[in-house]
């Protein structure tokens, strides 16, 4: 097996995302454990104060009930943000769905280069509070924790292998032995890819449509998942140009109904025209502009 120059190159830029990636996450993940020490540093040494006071003896009774009184104010004050700081923490050390880098889907919506209502985004910085997201446009999104932590995540970057699929349909007339020729040649194409392709894809017929048309698909898998969304498409556009000119050599195509065109109730210089245009093969816009 020979290794062209664009596989060291492709494999030599992977190479440097992923450790720039874990770079940025371990810098995240530092950053928000700091943040988490000191914390917990003024917690405890609160807590230490209190106990080597009544360790000495020190009258601190009155201090401590106007201290937890003051306490339980904070809480009712600030409880629902004690809960979301918790919620949070929780999140991001226990659950842990994503890194820095990872391709993600939130709540089941796929985040896509392809159209509007659906948005690419890529982990960007993780805090104690909040995650923040890159969209395909560099658009930066703020999500908090406290709300990832009840929402679906779907993470490329974790997924093995990932399936894909292409839909086609031909004409309902198309003869069966250019069917399995097409069938045998799809497959080819795709097992002889073995550095884009997983081998054993399946072509199958699906459906018959409005009765003149023939939907097919073919399912493949990729050596890859879909973390890098731009080597998925560039893959599936060379496969799809090899499909269509599997199609132009067996000269397979995909016709519309037939169309009747009822003259009956045309009056009589239209008629005219018709036949002057039959017979001087005039355009037919001439014809629509009369």
């Amino acid at each position: 097996m020979t290794i062209s120059l664009m596989f060291i190159l492709s494999y030599t830029v992977n190479v440097f995302r992923e450790r720039r990636a874990l770079a940025l996450s371990l810098n995240d993940t530092k950053t928000a454990v700091n943040k988490l020490h000191q914390l917990l540093n003024f917690v405890v040494g609160f807590a230490v104060a209190i106990i080597w006071l009544l360790i000495l003896g020190v009258p601190i009774m009155h201090f401590l009930v106007f201290t937890t009184s003051q306490i339980l104010l904070l809480t009712f004050m600030f409880g629902n943000t004690f809960k979301t700081t918790f919620e949070a923490i929780i999140f991001l050390f226990v659950m842990h769905p994503f890194d820095v880098g990872d391709r993600c889907e939130v709540d089941g919506v796929q985040y896509s280069y392809c159209t509007a209502p659906q948005l690419q985004m890529i982990v960007e910085e993780m805090n104690i509070l909040t995650t923040v997201f890159l969209r395909y446009d560099n658009l930066k999104i703020t999500y908090p924790n406290s709300v990832l932590a009840t929402k679906p995540i779907n993470n490329y970057y974790r997924s093995p292998e990932m399936g894909d699929s292409v839909d086609f349909c031909v004409h309902i007339s198309t003869p069966v032995e250019k069917l399995a020729v097409m069938k045998a040649r799809i497959t080819l194409y795709i097992e002889n890819k073995r550095d884009h392709w997983r081998p054993s894809p399946m072509v199958v017929m699906r459906d018959v449509e409005d009765m003149n048309r023939l939907k097919f698909s073919v399912w493949l898998s990729h050596t890859i998942n879909h973390q890098n969304m731009g080597e998925k498409w560039a893959r599936r556009a060379l496969l799809l140009e090899e499909m269509v000119k599997i199609f132009k050599d067996l000269d397979i195509e995909y016709r519309m109904l037939p169309c009747d065109l009822n003259g009956s109730n045309m009056d009589q210089q239209c008629n005219q025209k018709f036949l002057q245009r039959k017979d001087k093969r005039e355009p037919l816009a001439e014809l629509s502009t009369t």
